[in-house]
């Protein structure tokens, strides 16, 4: 009987001893932090219904190095199948230029096949990715070196890490298409072109007065018209109140590139906004404040309304 115990009692010891020793392996093999900056890849669900993403740890900081790791990251398919690497397709990527914080990525002809919502999400996939990069702000797309255009012959234009705006499932929101009506310079400068943009792609989760801002900012598409802003301000605010679209801008509003009047730019912002039917007049401020002159020759203290004196008509003015 006390052989038996004895048995128990070491088989208990031994049960105890294996169960710490099982504990301490475990505590050893505790995740360890990964080094380095993490950024998200994003692929396509197997659905093709949105974006998903999974964590990638690098200790690069070389921009031409990220984007080697970033873009070979999104060549990589999954093990499991569990999504869609958006450049493990039949395209290639032929080159890229970064400037002044566009980056343009040009791509084979092989890129012109993909259609419809794919299409949109393995370039949302793409952008988004890219985008992460420190040095990147603004992102276009090429095929053998010409813009990328939709399927209405549009060109897609530049791409931000806001054209793509996702919910609270990583989902890309629906997007919808809407005719645009701006003004942008004629070559002289000192008078606006009216240029009608159709089927702009846009996410519904972006006020239309500031996609209008956007488009402006970003520049014309059709020969012959001419930007107005400089292209590195930035959007603060945009806002409608009571008929009223207040536009809040950063400083670089006030730096103009561009060989074209005050006026001509105060009423590309302002007529292009006033063709939607919401808005009736334009208030422009720079960070919040509007008694300052732009250009120090307009004094931004007022509400601005459509100006067609100064719309070009094709005769010599």
């Amino acid at each position: 009987m006390v052989t038996e115990m004895s048995k128990l009692k070491k088989r208990f010891s031994c049960a105890v001893i294996l169960v710490v020793m099982l504990l301490l392996a475990a505590c050893g093999r505790e995740e360890q932090p990964q080094a380095g900056t993490a950024y998200k890849i994003y692929y396509v669900n197997n659905d093709e219904t949105k974006i998903i993403n999974q964590q990638y740890f690098t200790e690069s900081t070389d921009t031409e190095i990220l984007f080697e790791e970033l873009t070979g990251q999104l060549q990589t398919k999954s093990e499991k199948m569990e999504y869609q690497a958006p450049l493990a397709e039949d395209f290639s990527i032929l080159g890229h230029v970064l400037d002044s914080g566009l980056l343009t990525v040009d791509f084979d002809e092989k890129y012109k096949e993909l259609w419809g919502i794919r299409e949109i999400l393995i370039r949302a996939a793409i952008v988004r990715t890219l985008v992460q990069i420190p040095d990147v702000e603004r992102i276009t797309f090429t095929v053998v070196g010409e813009p990328l255009v939709d399927g209405s012959g549009t060109a897609v234009g530049i791409m931000t890490a806001d054209t793509f705006i996702e919910n609270a499932g990583n989902e890309i929101n629906a997007y919808e298409k809407v005719d645009l009506r701006l003004y942008f310079a004629n070559e002289e400068g000192n008078l606006l072109v009216e240029e009608s943009q159709r089927n702009v792609v846009y996410n519904s989760n972006i006020a239309m007065e500031k996609l209008v801002v956007e488009k402006l900012i970003e520049g014309p598409k059709a020969e012959g018209s001419y930007p107005t802003i400089n292209p590195t301000t930035k959007i603060i605010s945009v806002t409608v109140k009571d008929g009223i679209c207040y536009v809040n801008l950063d400083e670089a509003f006030q730096n103009q590139p561009y060989n074209v009047t005050s006026d001509v730019t105060i009423y590309s912002i302002t007529n292009s906004l006033v063709e939607l039917p919401n808005v009736n007049k334009v208030q422009i401020s720079i960070k919040g404040e509007s008694n300052i002159s732009y250009r120090e020759n307009v004094s931004l203290n007022n509400v601005f309304e459509r100006n067609l004196d100064l719309l070009f008509t094709g005769q010599s003015q």
